[in-house]
């Protein structure tokens, strides 16, 4: 890996990093009073995402992508995580689950997914199978060439925006010697099917705008062409297309974590008591050391092993550690920096009290930090026959 970004890559940096700057910092405080993003305001980040050639640029080219390369795309991220998720959302990452679409699926979803004319939303967790996949209740039982499908999905973000949403679920069981493990396949449901339901989900104190929604399956019918991939083959679609998406967490945390720095470096410079800046005094001037180490760890951690993808090495315990580490550096550079602040950095005047608070959601989705470790520590533990 080179300890360098090349000039294609500075020119990334600088165009995602001026696009957040011009076009998403001015709505977000409108998206934290409201708790939504105004549809017009939608339609134009879009816009001007699709005009400036960035849209689905986590796609390849000859799908109609920008063909970055996971490196170049978590530096995309990175840059997008210095802004609401709420408003980045529109800066048009489907997912990458995508590619796995054969066939009509191709016209259906992913092209217009990728030219963003539809938007996509990711069905996964339940109230009962959060970390535990295979514990998923939401279950598909074939009838004729059709799947019915019953049960429910929580926490599915991006579902008031979605045109059609990728669900898993359980459609078999296997008896295996450490007991009932349950086989899952991946569906594509348009939003308006029949016995397909989407209802407001959970008020949440991070990311405000960025809402969680409920999908509720009651006797809902799909023809075998709505399946992604394999019929019982979700695990396969799920660890060859997503387990890349922690890169994603801990990419736009370490860009958060950096903005709120900022904030943090600055206040310490102007802020002053007893005669003299803040920052002069130990016990601040310290805690900046610590937080710009920490984020200068995460931010090589995270790109370090989006490089070790597009070598073609495995990467699985890297990513595991870069999304470990990165989020729980957030949790500590925000909870700095509001102490920095005082009693101002608890007061909407500022936004330090907002970034507190979406810190503490990277811990848990996308694999909470305990998966992350058992990922961690099954990866060194297996080769020793532990």
């Amino acid at each position: 890996m080179q300890f360098g970004l090349t000039q294609e890559q500075d020119m990334i940096v600088s165009t995602v990093r001026s696009f957040v700057e011009k076009e998403i910092y001015p709505h977000e405080e409108l998206v934290e009073k409201t708790g939504s993003v105004p549809h017009e305001v939608a339609e134009d980040l879009k816009n001007k995402v699709l005009e400036l050639g960035f849209y689905a640029c986590n796609f390849p080219e000859e799908v109609g992508g920008a063909g970055l390369s996971h490196l170049d795309f978590a530096l995309v991220e990175r840059e997008l995580g210095r802004g609401s998720m709420a408003l980045t959302h529109f800066f048009g990452r489907p997912q990458n689950i995508l590619m796995a679409c054969e066939g009509e699926q191709k016209e259906r979803y992913l092209l217009p997914a990728v030219r963003g004319e539809k938007m996509d939303a990711l069905a996964m967790t339940e109230p009962d199978a959060g970390s535990d996949v295979r514990g998923m209740r939401c279950t598909a039982v074939q009838d004729g060439t059709d799947w019915v499908i019953n049960g429910s999905k929580h926490f599915i973000s991006g579902a008031e925006h979605a045109d059609f949403f990728i669900v898993f679920v359980a459609t078999g069981v296997d008896e295996t010697p450490r007991g009932p493990k349950k086989r899952i396949t991946t569906f594509l449901v348009d939003r308006g099917t029949p016995g397909f339901e989407v209802r407001d989900g959970y008020n949440s104190v991070s990311h405000k705008g960025y809402k969680n929604y409920i999908l509720y399956f009651d006797n809902c019918r799909l023809p075998k062409e709505q399946v992604l991939g394999e019929v019982d083959g979700g695990f396969d679609v799920m660890n060859e297309w997503l387990y890349a998406t922690r890169i994603t967490v801990a990419a736009m945390s370490v860009g958060r974590a950096r903005r709120c720095f900022d904030y943090g470096l600055n206040y310490a410079a102007e802020r002053k008591q007893f005669g003299q800046p803040i920052g002069k005094f130990q016990g601040v001037s310290f805690q900046l050391a610590d937080m710009i180490t920490e984020i200068d760890a995460a931010d090589w951690l995270t790109l370090s092993s989006a490089w070790r993808l597009d070598q073609g090495l495995s990467a699985n315990r890297e990513i595991a550690s870069a999304k470990l580490y990165a989020t729980e550096m957030l949790a500590r550079v925000t909870d700095a920096t509001l102490q920095i602040y005082g009693g101002m950095g608890l007061m909407d005047d500022f936004p330090i009290e907002r970034f507190w608070r979406d810190a503490r959601v990277e811990r848990i989705w996308d694999g909470t930090s305990e998966i992350q470790r058992h990922i961690i520590s099954r990866d060194l533990l297996r080769p020793l026959g532990a």
